[in-house]
């Protein structure tokens, strides 16, 4: 345990940062998704490489206690998107 008020090591630097580039990405994804919509090339890719390069079609199952279906994976993103929930899965 470090000393409070001391600076973080090397290693517990990269890590806080790099939770904090994920969340960013998350983010700057949603918003592409909120400018563009869903059929935009981007976005399409983005949710291609999210699903190992097919986007589900039809009705999603998630694992959200209380919101447990979408009717397809446009609306769970954008769920996600609004809700600041950006790893939630499928």
């Amino acid at each position: 345990a470090q000393q409070p008020g001391t600076p973080l090591s090397d290693l517990e630097y990269r890590q806080f940062f790099r939770s904090l580039r994920v969340a960013h990405r998350a983010s700057t994804a949603c918003l592409l998704r909120a400018l563009y919509g869903c059929q935009n090339p981007l976005v399409r890719r983005l949710d291609e490489y999210e699903n190992h390069g097919v986007i589900p079609e039809g009705p999603i199952c998630s694992e959200l206690p209380g919101t447990p279906f979408f009717p397809d994976f446009c609306n769970f993103s954008f769920y996600r998107c609004t809700r600041k929930r950006y790893f939630i899965k499928v």
